[in-house]
């Protein structure tokens, strides 16, 4: 059986990975659109100098006033002819409206640009990890809580979107702006500005990250418990009627609540945190405030600057620290979303426990025949559940397999199907018209054999649906065709919706027999050359068994099939039973020869005919009374 390794990690080995890794492994999904990309930076630059342009207009519209209004109060406005002044003021203003408008134009399309390159990145990303999860062993599904496998795609992919729309629509245009800001200070007026804010830039920037980071361990704690929550919540759904059944209700809710307070108490806890964040930034940035606006009013009662230096230095100066006050918020949200994503990653990272030969070929079905040769396996070292077992399955014909409950039986199925590998090492194989199941390709294996399960689990969807999907492309008269074979089409169509009636989640609208019967409907319609009945008749009543049991067999004459059954009389035709016990081979025959030799066949079938005659005679003594 294969193992985990280092390299091939379980459903629980890695740990969170950091957020350079998380950051690499979404790049290759943005770049597909590389064109695209560079034209929304261009729009993203053009849109910051723009901005830029905004208070730099606003500036010599107060500088023109301020001069009108000097010359108004001196009595000397001929000085300057009116329709001069007016006339500039006026293109000044026009000017201002278009820098804003250019501002606004840049910003929308290069969220125009973009938006196709973010919902690529998600589709594709969100698809890799659906294909990625079905791709895995049977073991990680069971070590796995699927309500909380949902809940981590769901804030991945809603991580990439904050992450994409964070960065490229914060983060990037503010450091952009910065930059542009810091070298108009520099070169227009004096480094004293550029270096007050690039220092209070760079404390409130440390501050926010480290005390953020801190924060981290707050959010990871409620994804944790979230996902929690939300699994327990849905396995307690799912099972609905069997919490009716036991009448807990009440023990489920509370439950539920456990978690629900946990979230709470560490809910408070990231919001006590976020508090003190918010008020150490606001911190920051009214000083630095001061520190600027201060120099800026000395430089104009110093004649020095004019009224319009002080506004456009204080626009300068706000139109940094209200992004830059967002960019808190925006750095939380961004870790937020680096944390989901790294969770979503996690589950792609996952090996594959049973991955196809690197070399794997099709498997090629010429009779059908099946061969166990040695099989040993075991879920878990500590506990081996096959020993040795060697048994042939001719083309064409019906092998059964029978014993008590956890004798091995459905084991086999499993590992026909490759839901679990044999170790190499053990020497034992699974062969199929001479080819080793390990050396073909998983899709080709089981696109050859057909199941039945005796847990028979449907899609929340129509009937016409859940037959349909044994082979998705066959026409409806195919469909029903199945459905007449598996003795359910006139049941169906005595239904209001007919095909068209929802089955209800995991087909819970049905009985144990109805479901069963769509099953083996759907296997009909699949037509594999290589049948698998897993008690297959086990949810039917004796007159449906019968009449199923027939259309089974006659299936079954073209094919090869393998009935693991717990009802020996189903298994009567058979040119070969296998008896198991304890994981391994103890007998093997037609019925007639295993009666005759007296063994441990013979003992159950007597127990079985005994059980099925002790009812009919209580209710004859019933009677009598």
């Amino acid at each position: 059986m294969r193992r985990y390794s280092n390299s091939e990690p379980g459903p629980a080995a890695q740990g969170p990975r950091n957020d350079w890794q998380t950051i690499r492994s979404l790049l290759p999904y943005l770049t597909t659109y590389k064109w695209r990309v560079a034209f929304a930076l261009t729009c993203l630059i053009g849109a910051k100098v723009a901005n830029l342009g905004v208070p730099i207009v606003m500036k010599r519209i107060v500088d023109g006033l301020a001069s009108v209004q000097h010359l108004t109060a001196l009595g000397r406005a001929h000085d300057a002819p009116g329709i001069v002044l007016i006339g500039g003021i006026g293109l000044l203003v026009i000017a201002y409206a278009g820098v804003r408008l250019s501002t606004s134009l840049f910003t929308e399309l290069r969220e125009l640009l973009f938006a196709k390159v973010t919902e690529s990145a998600v589709r594709q990303l969100a698809l890799k990890v659906f294909r990625h999860l079905h791709s895995l062993s049977l073991r990680f599904h069971l070590e796995r809580q699927t309500g909380g496998m949902s809940r981590d795609i769901e804030r991945g992919t809603r991580g990439i979107q904050q992450l994409v729309s964070y960065s490229l629509y914060s983060i990037l245009p503010t450091l952009v702006e910065v930059g542009l800001v810091l070298t108009f200070f520099v070169t227009k007026y004096e480094a004293y500005y550029a270096i007050v804010t690039f220092i209070a830039l760079c404390t409130y920037i440390a501050f926010t990250v480290k005390v953020t980071e801190w924060r981290t361990h707050y959010r990871r704690t409620m994804n944790e418990l979230d996902s929690k929550a939300n699994s327990r919540a849905i396995d307690s759904l799912l099972n609905y009627e069997t919490v009716k059944y036991f009448g807990n209700e009440e023990w489920e809710t509370r439950r539920y609540d456990e978690n629900l307070q946990r979230y709470r108490a560490a809910a408070i806890k990231s919001q006590r945190s976020l508090s003190m964040l918010n008020f150490g930034q606001q911190t920051i940035i009214g000083t630095g405030l001061v520190f600027i606006l201060w120099r800026a009013t000395q430089g104009v009662m110093a004649g020095r600057l004019t009224l319009g230096d002080l506004v456009l230095i204080n626009t300068f100066m706000l139109q940094l620290y209200i992004p830059l006050n967002f960019l808190g918020v925006v750095y939380r949200e961004l870790k937020q979303a680096l944390t989901d994503m790294d969770r979503m990653f996690t589950l792609l990272g996952a090996g594959r426990e049973v991955p196809d030969a690197p070399n794997a070929q099709p498997l090629l079905v010429k009779g059908g025949e099946v061969r166990f040769e040695n099989v040993s396996f075991s879920y878990e070292a500590a506990r081996q559940i096959l020993h040795g077992v060697d048994f042939t399955i001719a083309a064409g014909t019906t092998t059964a397999v029978v014993g008590h409950s956890g004798s091995g039986k459905s084991t086999l199925g499993r590992l026909l199907f490759r839901f679990y590998d044999l170790d190499r090492a053990m020497g034992g194989r699974i062969v199929i018209d001479g080819q080793d199941i390990r050396d073909v390709t998983q899709d080709s294996l089981r696109a050859s054999i057909g199941i039945v399960p005796q847990d028979t689990v449907l899609f929340n969807d129509s009937i016409y649906y859940n037959i349909a999907y044994g082979r998705p492309s066959a026409s409806r008269e195919e469909v029903m065709a199945a459905a007449r074979a598996a003795h359910i089409h006139d049941f169906i169509e005595s239904l209001p919706a007919g095909y068209d009636t929802t089955v209800g989640e995991r087909g819970l609208k049905l009985s144990g027999g109805e479901k069963q019967r769509v099953a083996i409907a759907r296997t009909l319609l699949k037509n594999p050359p290589i049948l698998i009945f897993d008690e297959a008749t086990s949810a039917l009543d004796s007159k449906s068994e019968r009449a199923i049991q027939r259309e089974l067999d006659s299936i079954a004459r073209e094919r090869t099939t393998l009935i693991i059954a717990h009802r020996l009389s189903t298994v009567v035709h058979a040119q070969q039973i296998i008896v198991m016990d304890h994981g391994r081979v103890v007998e093997r025959g037609t019925h007639a020869e295993l009666l005759r030799a007296g063994g441990l066949f013979a003992q159950m079938w007597a127990l079985q005919q005994q059980r099925t005659v002790e009812p009919v005679v209580e209710q004859d003594d019933a009677a009598k009374v």
